[in-house]
């Protein structure tokens, strides 16, 4: 059995999934959207990346279950090149529709929507614990030590290689000094504790070198 095939499963039935076929299907959807040969970093690895760390700390959620599922939906679509928040934008939107196939209860479906969406630009509010808990889970990476870092920023890059480099450097440098501007990066205690000083350290570092 394929691991993340039961994870998806588990969370799925854990969330009220009443049709199993549809669950089946939604789960071979979204593991072919994360294997598209056009990523390079937002693969299976990040999902399972991801995953692990809900899993972590799931106890700071109040609907773990929904936040698993985000997990797996934030992104089911990516195309680089689409603009502004398509890619959440139409990730929410595929998410309701399997997730309603799956025989979700309608309250869960948009519970995740609103989870998928909140990626778009991770600004949570603080009275959210299940947003606080993707988004900190999504951007985990940000907290690698600096190889590692390093090997994700240039996986990124990679996926915009059709952007020439002037465009690409502007473009990425807008991203990080939008997450620099974040009040915090990390909102649970224990990674906002022990991650928040090496993100910010590695972001800083890569905004360096595109200016």
């Amino acid at each position: 059995m394929d691991e993340l095939t039961e994870r998806w499963r588990d969370a799925a039935r854990a969330a009220g999934a009443t049709d199993p076929a549809g669950v089946e299907r939604a789960g071979t959807r979204l593991l072919a959207g994360w294997r598209e040969p056009h990523r390079h970093y937002h693969t299976v690895t990040h999902l399972r990346a991801v995953l692990d760390v809900v899993d972590a700390y799931a106890g700071s959620a109040r609907r773990p279950d929904l936040v698993r599922l985000a997990a797996w939906c934030h992104d089911a679509v990516y195309d680089p090149r689409a603009g502004g928040d398509a890619n959440e934008r139409a990730s929410a939107e595929l998410a309701g529709d399997l997730l309603t196939a799956a025989g979700l209860p309608a309250a869960a479906v948009t519970g995740v929507r609103r989870l998928v969406l909140l990626t778009a630009g991770h600004a949570v509010g603080p009275d959210d614990p299940d947003g606080a808990l993707l988004c900190d889970a999504d951007l985990a990476v940000l907290a690698a030590p600096p190889a590692e870092y390093d090997r994700y920023a240039a996986a990124v890059r990679r996926e915009y290689a059709h952007v020439p480099d002037p465009g690409f450097r502007a473009g990425r440098a807008a991203v990080l000094a939008n997450l620099l501007a974040l009040p915090a990066l990390y909102r649970l205690p224990e990674p906002h504790a022990r991650w928040e000083p090496r993100a910010r350290a590695n972001l800083t570092r890569e905004l360096a070198t595109l200016r």
